[in-house]
């Protein structure tokens, strides 16, 4: 690189970090987000014939409900006998298939490299299957995001990639499931970003939307295009009515509370029981069939359930009943293990809720509040506002309540991040001993370079300096030798020639307690070298993956012109400066005096 007399050295930072491999694997996502959708297929097939079988007893898959079979007391076995075959498949098929598929997918992200076994992908659609089927008030996103992770982690497998990059393609996977399941591709997407990829790159953002975007297209012949719960689109709010909404969210954001706690103190309950935890989902399933005996619209996946309470069409005390024996139904089969999915049941809860509350609201507009309590249920529960804003208006298609959706969805999040340590999906994760953040932050290494950080007095000591001379000023705390564990030797003409450092004091003191070596003599020439225009972070990868702990600052096109000392006092400099972003106040400024 030349450079003129007057010329500053190019600046080749980017916004973005960039990674050409980020082409590799969005060729990779689309064919994960092919059979993602084939998965999804799969999946509603699989839930349809086993609804057909145990309910009506015929071969078929046409989509049906267990509330428009005969109402016996066959009702009641049904989710038994069902919940005795996800037991035993769990218990000598793999555990992993236990609950509904999130968690899992978090905790094979966080702890398990992005690595998942092949009998998970295998078994997890077949069990969610014979759950939803036998009457399991589940919903099928859960099991479609575990089986679609699952793929795109066996796939990732199959070539040399880093887990990074396995992590990539198991979100891809799993946002491929949902697009396909719900048509909601955009949904898919940030839910990956909200909960599954725990950072914002475009090397995991732009495969994994691929991936989603692909599904999304290939759901249009396998199970027919969006939106999958259509609605007259209702005209402009008014800013009383989002006033309203963000009412409605706040009661969505408790009942998210109410509801975590729900579930994990129906699995404390179950842990409490003299039986292996094997035989908890046939408990579970003898309460899902009660309450689908006194009210069979709890049963299955419900996605007729929800339309209806979009539209409106499900009013007065039987919409108190729905609450109650789904919430009651849906927490005891999760806490006992049983495989299926929230998202489903979420709608359908604060639709439900919604559509009570809209007896009191002045419009009285029943789907209107349905759709804004959905979604902010939704938002408040999985933590994923964001998610449940988007995901509302493509499951219906009805743009113009996007600023209640946001009023509602921001409002019960407000709520749930105050009053609750972690969401429904997390607190499971939790449980297993391992803790996650979600909050995105940029790391202040990434955008600090080393010029704002690195040392530049004191710093510099004579080569023809001997060790005896450098350890009495040390005993004497002599600052310009004490304030660092390196000292920077320059030649006669003060250029950089070594680094010595207090290791190499001690090694050559063992060597000649004398000390008559010189600085030159007994430190270290052959150095790793910093630059004042590059980032911390690239300095720090190189000391970390060097196992130094400091090293000098010089010119990029004079490496041997010394311009700083780069320690790990330093470097965390750059932490304290985002400390004091964050936590320290200033006093407030008059600005008319």
């Amino acid at each position: 690189m030349s450079l003129g007399p007057n010329s500053i050295p190019e600046d080749r930072l980017s916004d973005f970090t960039r990674d050409r491999r980020m082409l590799v694997l969005s060729l990779m996502a689309l064919a994960i987000g092919v059979v993602s959708a084939l998965l999804a297929y799969l999946l509603v097939q699989l839930i349809s014939l086993t609804t057909n079988i145990a309910f009506f007893h015929r071969i078929s898959t046409a989509a049906v409900s267990p509330a428009e079979s005969v109402r016996t007391p066959w009702m009641i076995l049904v989710p038994v006998i069902g919940g005795l075959v996800i037991g035993l498949m769990a218990r000598f098929g793999s555990e992993k298939i236990r609950g509904h598929g999130i968690p899992e997918a978090l905790e094979a992200i966080l702890i398990g490299s992005s690595k998942m076994e092949l009998k998970v992908a295998l078994l997890k659609p077949l069990s969610s299957a014979i759950s939803i089927g036998t009457g399991g008030p589940f919903g099928a996103e859960g099991p479609i995001i575990m089986t679609g992770g699952a793929f795109g982690s066996l796939f990732a497998q199959m070539f040399h990639l880093s887990g990074a990059e396995r992590k990539t393609l198991l979100v891809a996977g799993a946002a491929g499931g949902m697009a396909a399941i719900f048509a909601s591709p955009v949904a898919a997407l940030l839910l990956s970003v909200e909960l599954l990829l725990f950072e914002w790159k475009p090397r995991s953002f732009v495969p994994v939307a691929v991936s989603a975007l692909t599904a999304g297209l290939m759901r249009v012949p396998l199970l027919g295009s969006g939106p999958i719960f259509p609605v007259i689109p209702h005209s402009l709010l008014h800013a009383n009515q989002i006033g309203i909404a963000a009412i409605v969210g706040i009661i969505g954001g408790f009942a998210a509370i109410a509801l975590t706690a729900l579930v994990y103190g129906f699995e404390d309950l179950f842990l409490k029981l003299p039986i292996h935890w094997m035989w908890w989902p046939i408990v579970g399933g003898l309460f899902v069939g009660i309450g689908g005996f006194i009210d069979p619209r709890v049963l299955g996946v419900g996605y007729g359930l929800i339309h209806d309470l979009l539209r409106g069409n499900l009013l007065g005390i039987t919409l108190l009943s729905l609450l109650i024996i789904k919430a009651l139904i849906w927490a005891i089969a999760l806490g006992s293990g049983t495989s299926g999915g929230v998202l489903a049941p979420l709608l359908i809860m604060g639709g439900a809720l919604g559509a009570l509350e809209s007896t009191v609201i002045p419009s009285h507009d029943a789907g209107l509040w349905a759709m804004i309590s959905m979604a902010a249920l939704m938002g408040g529960t999985m933590r994923s506002p964001l998610t449940a804003m988007v995901f509302t208006l493509e499951l219906t298609h009805d743009l113009n309540v996007l600023p209640a959706l946001m009023a509602g969805c921001i409002a019960a999040h407000a709520v749930t991040v105050l009053l609750l340590r972690r969401s429904i999906l997390t607190e499971k994760v939790a449980r297993r001993g391992y803790h996650l953040i979600r909050e995105y932050s940029v790391d202040p290494f990434q955008i600090v370079r080393v010029s704002e950080v690195m040392d530049v007095e004191n710093i510099t000591i004579p080569a023809e300096t001997t060790v005896a001379e450098i350890s009495d000023r040390i005993a004497h705390h002599d600052p310009a030798v004490s304030r660092h564990q390196g000292i920077l030797i320059t030649d006669q003409s003060g250029r950089l020639a070594g680094i010595f450092t207090r290791g190499d004091l001690v090694r050559a003191l063992g060597r000649d307690p004398q000390g008559k070596q010189s600085l030159l003599e007994a430190g270290t020439t052959s150095l790793e070298v910093a630059y004042p225009d590059e980032l911390v972070d690239d300095a720090l990868t190189r000391m970390l993956q060097k196992n130094i702990g400091r090293m000098p600052v010089v010119d990029r096109i004079d490496p041997k012109k010394i311009v700083g000392y780069l320690g790990r006092a330093s470097i965390l400099q750059a932490r304290v400066r985002r400390l004091n972003e964050e936590f320290k106040r200033e006093r407030g400024q008059n600005l008319f005096a």
